[in-house]
């Protein structure tokens, strides 16, 4: 028999809330708190805001657009080219999206800092390595996915129990 249509569920919509979302949203709201107090005891929270905006405007005019577009190349060559790992590359893609604009103002900073511990490692670097370490997880896990894919799926024991040869179990 199945349930009431008031308790059924669809598959992926909204349900009760876990505990789990309220924990996490209370403390986005705590996390949210401390940083409007960090932002009152600034002496001139006007360049903060400026920065915020600015943040806000780069990711919602350059970065959306750029993975949106990037997601909809990867999904048109995924269609032509069967790709089975085309989850696994997009978040390959999108990881080393930020990593790259995380560290562009670093990179693209002119000239050697006035202290040496301003900008003490070397970042190029550094973003080769952390990109290599991307390609290398994403490779792995597209791997196994693929092959996951492949492997046909092991027969499961029939529900009466083992096969002896004498029938079910009474």
């Amino acid at each position: 028999m199945s349930a009431p249509a008031a308790e059924q569920q669809p598959a992926g919509g909204a349900g009760p809330v876990s505990p789990v979302r309220w924990l996490l949203g209370a403390l986005g709201l705590l996390l949210i708190g401390v940083g409007g107090l960090l932002l009152a005891a600034e002496p001139d929270p006007f360049d903060v805001l400026v920065w915020l905006a600015g943040a806000l405007v780069l990711h919602d005019g350059v970065l959306a657009p750029l993975v949106l577009g990037a997601g909809l190349l990867l999904a048109a060559a995924a269609a032509r080219w069967a790709l089975p790992a085309r989850r696994v590359l997009r978040g390959a893609l999108i990881t080393a999206g930020a990593l790259t604009l995380i560290t562009l103002p670093l990179l693209l900073r002119p000239g050697t800092p006035a202290h040496p511990s301003a900008l003490p490692l070397p970042y190029p670097r550094n973003l080769l390595l952390a990109l290599a370490a991307v390609a290398v997880t994403a490779a792995a896990v597209a791997a196994v996915a693929v092959r996951s894919r492949r492997r046909p799926p092991r027969p499961s024991a029939p529900p009466d129990g083992p096969e002896t040869g004498r029938g079910p179990r009474r």
